[in-house]
């Protein structure tokens, strides 16, 4: 618990390695859960939702770009209607909120980490030629075989 009120003292909460984002940004609500907890899950509002601005998180527009390629099933909000999109991320599979919680920004983590991550630039290359030769004997060896099923097929 002092961690966690060390992280959000420092600047807010730590979500990926150099993003922080301010509490407020992160916003929660539970509901009924449809997983698992037996007679719990009629009782209690175990399944934690988290919404997260795409606006609210410090990123550059490289990282925000493959983010919302990544996480398109999890956006809500239109461009069209001028409200920023925000992403929503549900958590059921565990009995508790907290822990579902916790789930749910580990998912944003998780997310946040893949879309941070630079593609490897593909480098054009030409095919060595071996791989020419090869291709080439196969298309020969195939045009062979189908012009032997053209000579050796049954007269008319």
């Amino acid at each position: 618990m002092n961690e966690q009120r060390d992280q959000q003292g420092a600047g807010g909460v730590e979500i990926a390695p150099g993003v922080r984002l301010p509490p407020a940004a992160l916003r929660f609500s539970y509901a009924s859960s449809s997983g698992p907890g037996g007679q719990n899950v009629n009782k209690r509002a175990t399944k934690a939702v988290l919404r997260v601005a795409l606006d609210d998180l410090p990123v550059d527009a490289r990282v925000r770009a493959r983010l919302e390629r990544f996480a398109k099933g999890w956006l809500a909000g239109d461009s069209d209607d001028g409200a920023a999109p925000e992403l929503v991320i549900h958590a059921d599979e565990h009995r508790s909120q907290r822990r579902n919680r916790e789930a749910c920004l580990e998912r944003l983590r998780e997310l946040l980490v893949r879309a941070m991550a630079r593609p490897k630039p593909r480098v054009a290359t030409r095919p060595g030629r071996g791989a020419v030769e090869r291709r080439l004997r196969a298309k020969r060896e195939q045009a062979e075989k189908k012009g032997r099923r053209r000579r050796d097929g049954p007269a008319d």
